[in-house]
Formats: C-alpha cells, sequence, structure tokens
C-alpha cells in the first residue's frame, strides 16, 4: 500500500484524503498545513457543505489526528524542504496548495524524504486576464476560458488541434458539465451513439465512465467517483454528422478519487 503525504488541507486535500480511505489501497501517513490547527482539522474533515459528513470517523488524540483508528502525523511548515516526510513513511506527496506548481517548486517535497509528487493546481482559479473573472459568482453566469480541451489533446494525441473549447462560472458549489458539440466523420445516429457508450461503461469503462438515462441535475452528482457520466437523455442532433453530447462530473470529488487512482498506478510500476 502506498504511504501518501499531503500538503495542505484545504478541499482537494480533505477530499483525497476522504478518497485514499475510501480505496484501502493509499495510507495516508502525514498532513502538512500551515493554517489550522489540531481541532479545526479535524472538524472541516468530519463535516462539509457540499459533500457531507464523512462517513467513518476522526477524532484528536495524542497530538494527531486518527481518521479511522490510523494515526497521521501532522506539520506546520511553510517551505515544503523543510518537511520531514520521510520520517512519517511517506513516500508520495499530493501538493495541493496551488503554489507550487512547477518541477522545481514541487521537488522541494524531495528535501524531504519524498519519492514522488503529485501536483494538484486549482483549474478554476481567476486568470487574472479577465476583469469579470472577479464579479460576484454567487449572482452571475460567467463566460470564461478553460484548458480541458487543450489537456484532452495532450492525453489523447489523436485529438490534438481537433478541440476548443469554453466554460461558464455558475453559482454552484460543485458539479461540472462537458457540452460536447461535434461532427462525426461517418454518419451516426444518436442511439448507436448511445448504444456504444453505455457498453463502454458497462465494460472497458465501468467505474470510470457512468451512464444514465435517467432525468438527472447536476446535485445528482455530487461526491460521484466517476470521471464522467453520460446523460443519454440530455443529447440532442441536427443531423447524423452534428451531435451535441452532454456528460457530468463531480469536479472536486471525481478529480480527488483520480489523484488517489493515480498513485496506486504509479506505485504498481515501481
Amino acid at each position: 500500500m502506498v504511504k501518501v503525504g499531503v500538503n495542505r488541507f484545504g478541499c482537494i486535500g480533505r477530499l483525497v484524503t476522504r478518497a485514499a480511505f475510501n480505496s484501502g489501497k493509499v495510507d495516508i501517513v502525514a498532513i502538512n498545513d500551515l493554517f489550522i490547527d489540531l481541532n479545526y482539522m479535524v472538524y472541516v474533515f468530519q463535516y462539509g457543505s457540499t459533500h457531507s459528513k464523512f462517513q467513518g470517523t476522526m477524532k484528536a488524540e495524542k497530538g494527531k489526528p486518527v481518521i479511522i483508528r490510523k494515526a497521521i502525523s501532522i506539520f506546520q511548515e511553510r517551505d515544503p524542504a523543510n518537511i520531514k516526510w520521510g520520517g512519517a513513511g511517506a513516500e508520495y506527496v499530493v501538493e495541493s496548495t496551488g503554489m507550487f506548481t512547477t518541477m522545481e517548486k514541487a521537488g522541494a517535497h524531495l528535501k524531504g524524504g519524498a519519492k514522488r509528487v503529485i501536483m494538484s493546481t486549482p483549474s478554476d482559479s481567476p486568470s487574472g486576464k479577465q476583469w469579470n473573472d472577479s464579479r460576484g459568482a454567487a449572482q452571475n453566469i460567467i463566460p470564461t476560458s478553460t484548458g480541458a480541451a487543450k489537456a484532452v489533446g495532450e492525453v489523447i494525441p489523436e485529438l490534438s488541434g481537433k478541440l476548443t473549447g469554453m466554460a461558464f462560472r455558475v453559482p454552484k458549489p460543485s458539479v461540472s458539465v462537458t457540452d460536447l458539440t461535434c461532427r462525426p466523420e461517418k454518419a451516426a445516429k444518436y442511439d448507436d451513439i448511445k448504444k456504444v457508450v453505455k457498453q463502454a461503461s458497462e465494460g472497458p469503462l465501468k467505474g470510470i465512465l457512468g451512464y444514465t438515462e435517467d432525468q438527472v441535475v447536476s446535485c445528482d452528482f455530487n461526491s460521484d467517483a466517476h470521471s464522467s457520466t453520460f446523460d443519454a437523455g440530455a443529447g440532442i442532433t441536427l443531423n447524423d454528422h452534428f451531435v451535441k453530447l452532454i456528460s457530468w462530473y463531480d469536479n472536486e470529488f471525481g478529480y480527488s478519487n483520480w489523484v488517489v487512482n493515480l498513485m496506486v498506478h504509479m506505485a504498481s510500476k515501481e
């Protein structure tokens, strides 16, 4: 079982920790957070307005947080190089401050004894390039840029240069939806597309891609661990060469689960 440290116990740090305990494949052994004390750490992990109460136990005991009878070392260091990850037994570190986002900066964790660093960078932080990013999020739908389309091209080279995209910020604490408009090279009936997606969700992509024909809304996917869930009833077609596909995902909890899965995969290749 891979032993992991978490740098910054914010939203993603807490959800990665939850996902790790849920998986049973990752052992959280240390947490570094300069800004919160032990008792508050216990409180914010147990309770969440968005992802509800942790389905387990956590308490403070002998100066450490104890999650489901597992004592975890805590640090309060500003400089990653000063965190004694090795002494706590952490081999991998989840860097979730959003501050150390280059190889050089994140590499400071290696000085404390970590072997690998997984950088988790907020994907929805204001770019600083658009004034409307700073407008009231609870009052507006805000058009903004997204790096998602570019990232797909990097992961799947065959799609590089074939995708572009934008995003809207909406007054919703979690869950996002992908609205993909595409022009298939070969004619495709929507029912055939649904059939192929459903087969994938029950076969090679089981547990990764979800599929639903229910009349769903965003909150139905809160705390959903799938990478994405295809909404068969929401898609539309203009003709057999022009189709709009809709798929939902929890951009916090789903993402955090795949951070855990990534570490499990990496450890299997060591």
